[in-house]
């Protein structure tokens, strides 16, 4: 990058106008400077002189571009800021696990029992959850889908979130956090519902909480460092996670976006708990 050079013979200003109010090795560092000068509305010179560069301004605008400079050296002390500490270290990447659990959805649709009794029997329904006790309704109803685009789409969703889910948190914590994302998202739609008349099955929720788990474990990370810009990276996380759920989670007509919501907002706490237990590891890869 290429930096102006303005000397100060050129200014028209009796040479006693101009003073001194930086010196530098280089034309890059003083130019640098001469930028936060120009940005509070005044003009600068860069002189070259035989040990480097001097950068000048007007005597009536000495005190003002010193402060200003000053402020600028004191904020550039600290910036860049340090990353935020990741003790995750790489795993075998998960696929065969999610691949499973695609064709165990897709068989369960093609071959398991007719529809309307698999589906009266296992959907998640709020008055049966908590008038009757089948809290097991929020377990079933992640397996069950209602037509085949509905499960096509989930199991291909379910393909993208939860290798990386597996390969993050390991194999067995994994599949163990999507579990109990999905079935705590569906007992708080169900509890939000409830008493009125509320139905829903699909594994969306586990999908949404995958993603929230990736929002809570890098919420836990900011939360815990002591980065100068801590809330902004606390906020980035939730924000795009949010922004995957407005995306992928809203939209169409039969779409359970209150699921879709809830198992996201679990998502988001266990992966917030759960991110303390990751450790550094100086040797071997952890196959989950």
């Amino acid at each position: 990058m290429s930096w102006p050079v303005a000397i100060a013979v050129e200014s028209g200003l009796p040479e006693e106008d101009l003073v001194e109010v930086g010196r530098y090795a280089t034309a890059e560092q003083g130019a640098a400077h001469g930028l936060v000068v120009l940005a509070t509305g005044q003009p600068y010179w860069l002189e070259e002189t035989v040990d480097g560069f001097r950068l000048r301004v007007e005597q009536s605008g000495l005190a003002y571009a010193q402060r200003h400079l000053a402020a600028y050296d004191r904020e550039r002390l600290r910036w860049p800021p340090p990353p935020i500490a990741d003790p995750w270290t790489p795993r075998t990447f998960e696929f065969l696990t999610p691949l499973l659990w695609s064709a165990t959805v897709l068989a369960l649709f093609r071959f398991g029992p007719p529809a309307p009794a698999w589906i009266h029997r296992g959907v998640l329904d709020a008055r049966a959850v908590f008038a009757d006790g089948e809290v097991w309704r929020a377990l079933t109803a992640l397996f069950l889908h209602g037509d085949a685009a509905h499960v096509i789409t989930n199991a291909l969703s379910g393909l993208l979130v939860f290798p990386a889910v597996l390969t993050t948190f390991g194999r067995r914590r994994g599949w163990l956090l999507l579990l109990l994302g999905g079935i705590a998202g569906n007992l708080a739609v169900a509890a939000v519902n409830y008493p009125g008349p509320y139905t829903s099955l699909g594994a969306s929720t586990a999908i949404f909480a995958g993603v929230g788990l990736f929002a809570g474990r890098a919420v836990r990370l900011a939360w815990r460092s002591r980065h100068p810009h801590r809330g902004r990276a606390i906020f980035a996380p939730l924000a795009a996670g949010a922004t995957v759920l407005a995306l992928y989670g809203t939209g169409a007509q039969r779409v359970d976006v209150g699921a879709h919501l809830t198992g996201f907002l679990a998502g988001v706490v266990l992966g917030f708990v759960a991110a303390p237990g990751e450790t550094r590891r100086t040797a071997g890869i952890d196959r989950g």
